[in-house]
């Protein structure tokens, strides 16, 4: 067995353990949705997706940044806002567009179903999803599965937003012989979308509602979903985002209930604020990072795989712990993934 190899095993190993172990946190990025180009856009794919629905004036700004160097859409949609207090059209257009064209996919949810049921299987009251994707991909496959999800709605045609149901956990009581007895309902999926989802909405008289995934939203409402730009991170002390991030804060960095690992598929760490809520874990003696991601650019891989508490799994490079090796074939990829969970 050469060098290399016995540094993947090990890779391998590591990486098992933690995907099967205790008060475990899963952070899904655009990879995990995309399944090999059957799913939804990356984000370098993103404009080249919508472009033809922005209107004229917004599309040729858009445009123009980009043929001027941004580096992508994130970056051309910050050049265009200055950060004043009236923004201009062009994020909202951005968002409705991604809605429409997302409304429009359907991809397969056998990937997604098997990672639901997987997770519901485990011997825990509760699993933790953190997602910064817009896709229903989550929520449909759980309800093919049959699988207890909760992701802050209630209700049915237009469900209306209670962050109490966050925290809630579920149990069933039956007659003891002197006292009732209490059983955990086990297995159950708590998802918090972190940039908000498709069929999200803030009505002026309704309050934050979600509808069907592909259906219209009222006229008078917006769409609640934060497109790749600077102005996210100011977004995300808003409801609902504020009482979802006030959970992830909490299961990495401050608590009360912390989780041993944070498991990161498909995001490439390059979220500014999601990175600082990321860092300020693994400050913690007792939590480690693991990112699977088929890219990580070159100073991203320099930020974070000299940390001992951080392992790194990519196509080209793979840090374990400290320890710089080669790449995997496939085990940054979300199928491969979730065979291990």
């Amino acid at each position: 067995m050469s060098v290399n190899s016995n540094y993947l095993v090990r890779v391998e190993k590591k990486v098992k353990q933690q995907l099967t172990g205790a008060r475990s946190v899963f952070l899904l990025g655009a990879g995990s949705s995309y399944l090999n180009g059957n799913g939804y856009p990356l984000a370098d794919q993103l404009w080249e997706s919508i472009r033809d629905s922005i209107p004229e004036n917004e599309r040729a700004d858009i445009q123009s940044k980009l043929d001027e160097g941004a580096d992508g859409l994130e970056h051309a949609l910050d050049l265009i806002d200055k950060g004043g207090v009236d923004e201009g059209p062009h994020r909202y257009s951005v968002v409705i567009a991604i809605a429409v064209h997302f409304s429009k996919l359907s991809p397969s949810l056998k990937v997604h179903r098997q990672f639901v049921s997987h997770l519901a299987n485990r011997n825990e009251k509760r699993s933790i999803i953190f997602s910064l994707n817009y896709d229903p991909l989550l929520e449909r496959a759980a309800e093919d599965e049959h699988v207890r999800l909760y992701d802050g709605f209630h209700g049915f045609e237009n469900a209306y937003f209670d962050p109490s149901s966050l925290g809630e956990d579920t149990a069933i009581v039956s007659r003891g012989f002197r006292w009732p007895r209490v059983h955990w309902v086990l297995g159950r999926l708590h998802l918090f979308k972190l940039h908000g989802s498709v069929g999200w909405y803030d009505c002026p008289k309704e309050g934050i509602r979600r509808t069907r995934f592909d259906s219209d939203i009222p006229a008078s409402a917006t769409r609640l979903m934060v497109p790749p730009q600077h102005r996210k991170a100011a977004d995300t002390m808003l409801r609902p985002y504020a009482n979802l991030w006030s959970e992830f804060r909490g299961r990495v960095a401050q608590g009360p209930e912390l989780s041993n690992r944070l498991i990161s598929i498909g995001y490439g760490l390059r979220d500014n604020h999601v990175n600082a809520v990321i860092e300020a874990g693994l400050a913690r003696n007792n939590f480690t990072l693991i990112v699977c991601c088929k890219f990580l650019a070159e100073d991203v891989v320099a930020r974070w795989k000299d940390s001992r508490n951080v392992i790194l799994v990519t196509e080209n490079i793979c840090c374990l712990q400290g320890e710089v090796g080669p790449g995997h074939p496939d085990l940054w990829a979300f199928e491969r993934i979730v065979e291990e969970v």
